[in-house]
């Protein structure tokens, strides 16, 4: 709507002629992704950092206008920093870690995010997601000079798919005209509109909300405003049913009001409309430029299967959420978390392809459990019925005295990992008095060990991780190949209080992903290598 003034739609990956477009034949790539958005770029550089070859096809040359996503989990920063883009993020991100929460012109109370010392990462950063794309593809860049086989085609529009027994063929358009390619795998990330998903004549199960949402990113000329997420109920200042302000890098401050359903979009995208309710939401002696607006309208939906056969769908392509509890592009990064070292281990012949359908699994119970919560997040922010919303108000009032009814106040409960409990992959779970939050399907906790934290020395691969217990440094099963790392942990420490609980020692099976594929008290080589084969999909 207005002259981006912090963005200028990244101009990443500009068209060139690519050799496929010459060739005599269609040339067949291992695997091919459509959509260059954060979930596609990730998705390439998983792929290409294990030495698979990838081509990322977008029908643009880059990173378009506006905030859009902006709020940015510390799991996906660690996903993102195992990449080797998480630490710029954050550097150029908010850290934000309080939040408050007010009905009319009352503060209920306020939550603090900030999570317990020993982590990396914060609980969350706030980016505008055209900063996000860019460093994922400056990465993508870095890892290019270092021999990633990764390819970033943009303008690269693909008009039709055809299945194959062993893949797909596409046809493509580029503004040197059409050519065609084939693909052994290919993975839709092409967003919520997802062309891919209509050619395969499929859809989204789920629901769609009657209310809108007025997105107005703006720029504070005297910016007094604190680094915090305020979220009104009902506000006094009446710019909407509802309204969430967050601040960006680069002095720019995302607010969100609800407006309903029956509007008039084009009225309610004019500037002097946007800016009455500015003006009634902040009063008088605030001074600032709008940068970017839209409407959106909340969806929680997913598609039956993420998986068909030689094609898979991640991110939004294959479910939606609510925006409120940063979902979106969070799960999407999770997605690719989950496919990447499923699919390398398959094209590299060292587990079935029959392990992809885990990805199906783990990821519809996570799509599930964020469309759950998004749900009632939405159904609380937006009461449908005048019992609903008297229960609603009824419970922000006890909450402004009483601590008891706060937990039930949802103005968006913030995205966390996904705990695989029902997960075919995992093992035994055989650490009594083990702490719940590191149990087999959870993700592994950050903590401070001797030469800086644990995530950093999990790495990529299989790893199995001896606590108070020496775990041998390399093993093989079947050419998987397992790294040992064996750690002391002091009774007292934070590695002590989140692996062993009341445990004396440990032994944890550690999936590429870091999720916890087993545990047990004790070392055994033949219950691990059993574990092994089951967290590849070989049990």
């Amino acid at each position: 709507m207005f002259q981006d003034r912090y963005t200028l739609a990244f101009k990443l990956y500009p068209y060139e002629r690519s050799a496929d477009q010459d060739a005599d034949a269609p040339v067949r790539h291992p695997v091919v992704v459509m959509g260059g958005g954060p979930v596609g770029v990730a998705t390439a550089l998983d792929l290409g950092l294990q030495g698979i070859p990838v081509v990322v096809l977008d029908d643009h040359e880059g990173i378009g206008m506006g905030s859009r996503a902006i709020c940015f989990s510390k799991r996906t920063l660690e996903i993102s920093d195992r990449y080797g883009a998480g630490q710029p993020m954050v550097d150029k991100g908010v850290v934000w870690n309080l939040g408050k929460v007010f009905h009319d012109d009352r503060k209920v109370f306020e939550f603090n995010l900030l999570p317990e010392e020993g982590h990396k990462f914060p609980a969350f950063i706030n980016l505008q997601q055209p900063y996000f794309e860019r460093f994922l593809v400056e990465r993508v860049r870095e890892a290019q000079a270092a021999g990633a086989p990764i390819e970033l085609r943009g303008k690269n529009r693909v008009d039709s798919v055809e299945m194959l027994e062993d893949g797909a063929r596409l046809n493509i358009t580029t503004p040197d005209g059409a050519y065609v390619m084939e693909a052994d795998w290919l993975i839709g990330c092409d967003g919520a509109g997802s062309p891919l998903r209509s050619m395969m004549g499929l859809d989204f199960d789920g629901r769609v909300f009657e209310d809108s949402f007025l997105i107005a990113d703006i720029r504070m000329k005297n910016d007094d405003f604190p680094t915090e997420r305020w979220f009104w109920f009902e506000p006094h200042f009446k710019s909407g049913a509802s309204t969430l302000l967050h601040r960006q890098p680069d002095g720019v401050w995302r607010v969100d009001f609800q407006i309903g359903w029956d509007v008039d979009r084009k009225e309610e995208l004019k500037e002097e409309n946007i800016r009455k309710r500015l003006d009634a939401m902040f009063g008088e002696g605030v001074d600032y430029d709008m940068v970017w607006s839209s409407i959106y309208t909340f969806q929680c939906r997913r598609m039956k299967q993420f998986r068909h056969g030689r094609v898979i769908f991640a991110g939004d392509a294959a479910h939606q959420v609510s925006p409120f509890g940063a979902r979106g592009a969070n799960s999407g990064m999770q997605d690719v978390d989950n496919l990447g070292w499923k699919l390398g281990m398959v094209i590299n012949g060292t587990a079935p392809e029959s392990l992809l359908d885990s990805y199906d699994q783990e990821r519809i119970f996570g799509a599930d459990e964020n469309i759950l919560n998004s749900t009632r997040a939405t159904d609380f922010i937006t009461p449908k019925s005048k019992v609903s919303h008297m229960f609603r108000n009824a419970v922000l009032d006890l909450a402004e005295h009483h601590s008891f009814a706060r937990p039930l106040v949802n103005s968006g409960r913030l995205s966390m990992p996904c705990t695989y409990d029902v997960s075919a992959l995992n093992g035994p779970d055989a650490l009594p008095g083990g702490p719940a939050r590191s149990r087999v399907g959870s993700v592994c906790p950050d903590a401070p060990v001797a030469d800086g934290y644990l995530l950093d020395q999990l790495g990529n691969g299989f790893v199995l991780l001896g606590l108070g217990v020496e775990v041998p440094e390399a093993l093989d099963e079947d050419g998987i190949a397992l790294r040992g790392l064996s750690l002391t942990a002091e009774a007292d420490s934070d590695l002590a209080a989140r692996y062993l609980g009341e445990a004396a020692q440990a032994v944890y099976l550690i999936r590429p992903d870091q999720h916890v594929a087993a545990r047990w008290d004790s070392y055994d080589e033949t219950a691990l290598r059993a574990a092994l084969r089951t967290a590849c999909g070989k049990g």
